[in-house]
């Protein structure tokens, strides 16, 4: 069964969340101390990063396969090398970046973002929100990055809109089709709640002395707790670092222009886990899966500020959270077997197994990726996943890489599943060695070239091992086990210096019956997956 109760020992990921409206600045020099990455024993095991006032600049590396902004960049680059894929959503100057450890992607599934854009006429136009869905080993997962309106009057405005995007967003073809109906939402962003009644003097001392309590019964997040409905369930850490809005940027100080801002804590974590009826006392410790569907305990390690970036008037929060699953579902829907080593063109060859409730398509592929790739589009080289109508009951499906195909450098790479249907690689190896004899032929280089992202809501992926061979004993993979990801809805590998996938006659409706490409016929050339992207 691909569901395994575990009553004695729950089975706990690290999620690290940061919040942070960063003004329209450009990145600092470093992050490490926000991510945690110096104190961090590498056992996080996803980050998710909402920033809002993102400057909507795009970036277009002529070396990188995608357009992306500077934040989501500077991002990656500090946390791919150990291993995180991400999975980004941009919308108005609000960013949503998710990362995992690559080794969880097979149970990362379906992905899907939903954004909105909340104020009538503009005026609030780069307010709203954006969030993410997914299924997190067999439970679903939200999360919500907001920016709500300011001012301290607009306290009822905040909620309006909070209701308004929870409204909004509804998502596809899922058991939880709103944000609320997920077993758990992360709820955070620049919210834009106010401290209400105590002057400005009154909220500096307590700030000055340390008497931060003072202030928490008047913060209006707090105040709405009591009246607002839709705030049932919303839990949220104490409040015990210093509010961390409004301030002189390049400094801790707080607000001394004209308008004086008085502080507040406007940049929250929150979380709420679905209600759900408790289970009967009679059942046992092992229970039944329907009754452990809403047992996802939330532990918070960590809720605090980051008072050394000073490139923005708000200082970033973060909180650190232990999620204990009391199942999981932990099986891949492909399983990929490759050897340990290609040594000669004759080894370069796989076998894949589908799950029975897996819905292959005639477009899917398998990737070759060299470790620390960067995202799907990545590829070394890939061949068509064929599977002949002869093979149907076949247990085992047979891909042969051509030489074309094969890296001119040995290295470690890995081979990765790509499901068009779900868009995203369902299936990966670990890191295995190609060491080829030196021949001189033209082979393509490792960069990709440029594509055109198609809106503002695109999603991108981009994953990188820390190793070369990554975490060997976790979840107790092996080489031949398959490691999935889950994420991508843009469309597919694009690499101009790589020969392009061709049909044996230029007619694509002739592909999709044909199960796959004729390797070496050339008429019409596309890349894998955009002819049947809608």
């Amino acid at each position: 069964s691909p569901y395994r109760s575990l009553p004695e020992m729950a089975y706990s990921r690290r999620v690290h969340i940061i919040t942070w409206n960063v003004g329209s600045a450009t990145p600092p020099d470093d992050i490490t101390s926000l991510l945690g990455l110096n104190v961090g024993d590498g056992n996080t095991d996803m980050y998710i990063i909402g920033l809002q006032e993102v400057n909507s600049m795009i970036n277009k590396r002529l070396k990188d396969v995608l357009f992306t902004d500077q934040w989501s960049d500077v991002c990656m680059e500090r946390l791919s090398p150990f291993g995180y894929v991400l999975v980004s959503n941009r919308m108005q100057g609000l960013l949503l970046l998710i990362f995992a450890k690559y080794f969880h992607l097979p149970f990362l599934r379906g992905v899907q973002t939903e954004t909105t854009r909340t104020g009538l006429g503009g005026y609030w136009g780069n307010k709203g929100g954006i969030s993410a869905r997914m299924s997190v080993f067999g439970h679903s997962v939200c999360f919500l990055n907001c920016h709500l309106p300011a001012h301290m009057e607009n306290s009822d405005q905040r909620m309006e809109d909070f209701e308004s995007i929870l409204q909004q967003q509804q998502f596809e073809g899922q058991a939880a089709v709103g944000v609320l109906d997920h077993d758990l939402v992360f709820w955070f962003g620049d919210l834009n709640f106010r401290i209400e009644d105590l002057d400005m003097q009154v909220v500096k001392s307590a700030i000055d002395n340390n008497k931060l309590s003072i202030l928490w019964e008047k913060d209006q997040l707090n105040l709405a707790k009591d009246s607002e409905t839709v705030l049932e369930g919303f839990q949220e850490g104490p409040l015990k670092f210093p509010p961390t809005y409004k301030f002189d940027v390049g400094t801790d100080t707080y607000d001394t222009s004209g308008k004086k801002r008085k502080p507040a804590w406007t940049d929250r974590i929150l979380w709420r886990q679905r209600a759900t009826a408790p289970a009967a006392p009679s059942v046992g410790k092992r229970g039944s899966i329907s009754g452990l569907t809403s047992g996802i305990k939330v532990m918070q390690h960590s809720y605090r500020s980051h008072m050394e970036y000073i490139i923005s008037d708000h200082k970033p929060v973060s909180s650190i959270f232990t999620l204990q699953f009391p199942y999981r579902v932990d099986v891949p829907l492909v399983t990929i077997i490759v050897e340990d080593e290609w040594n000669s063109i004759e080894d370069a060859k796989a076998a894949f197994k589908l799950a029975p409730n897996y819905s292959r398509s005639s477009w899917d592929w398998i990737g070759l990726y060299k470790v620390g790739f960067k995202h799907h589009k990545d590829y070394v080289g890939y061949v068509w996943a064929k599977q002949e109508e002869s093979d149907f009951y076949r247990q085992e499906h047979q891909v042969i890489f051509t030489e074309e195909e094969l890296p001119k450098s040995s290295g470690d790479f890995i081979l990765g599943y790509y499901s068009n249907n779900m868009s995203s690689i369902v299936g990966v190896t670990e890191p295995f060695q190609i060491q080829l004899p030196t021949t001189e032929h033209d082979s393509s280089s490792s960069d990709s070239s440029d594509f055109s992202s198609e809106d503002d809501s695109t999603v991108v992926m981009k994953m990188r091992s820390h190793s070369s061979s990554p975490q060997k004993g976790k979840a107790g993979s092996h080489r031949s086990g398959s490691r999935s990801h889950s994420g991508s809805r843009s469309g597919s590998p694009t690499q101009a210096q790589i020969k392009e996938p061709v049909t044996a006659d230029g007619a694509t409706a002739e592909r999709k019956s044909a199960g796959g490409p004729a390797e070496g016929s050339s008429t019409q050339q596309f890349r894998p997956g955009e002819e049947s992207r809608k």
